[in-house]
Order: C-alpha cells, then sequence, then structure tokens
C-alpha cells in the first residue's frame, strides 16, 4: 500500500477524535477537532482548501 505510514497516523488521529467526542455532534465540531488533532500530532493538512473547477 502506498502511504501506508501516513494512513496509518491520520486515522490513528480520526480515531482519537472519535474516542475523545463520540457521537452526537455536528460535522463542525469534529472538522475542527480534527484539524486540532492533525496540528497536534504534526501532520500537515489545509483545512476545506479550494477547488477550481472548470
Amino acid at each position: 500500500m502506498l502511504f501506508k505510514d501516513e494512513v496509518y497516523r491520520i486515522i490513528g488521529a480520526a480515531m482519537e477524535v472519535h474516542k475523545e467526542l463520540g457521537p452526537g455532534f455536528l460535522e463542525a465540531v469534529y472538522h475542527e477537532a480534527f484539524g486540532w488533532e492533525l496540528h497536534d500530532r504534526d501532520i500537515p493538512f489545509e483545512s476545506e482548501k479550494m477547488l477550481k473547477i472548470h
């Protein structure tokens, strides 16, 4: 699998957010928490990147 280590780290971050928050929040809450978790784990990301559609 390509990027196996990277995928493992990202899924781990997502699982941690789910473990801490549990179910029932709006997507925006998980989005922000996931961003903080990625930041804390030094995983670079861009939130809501704009796409050019022609």
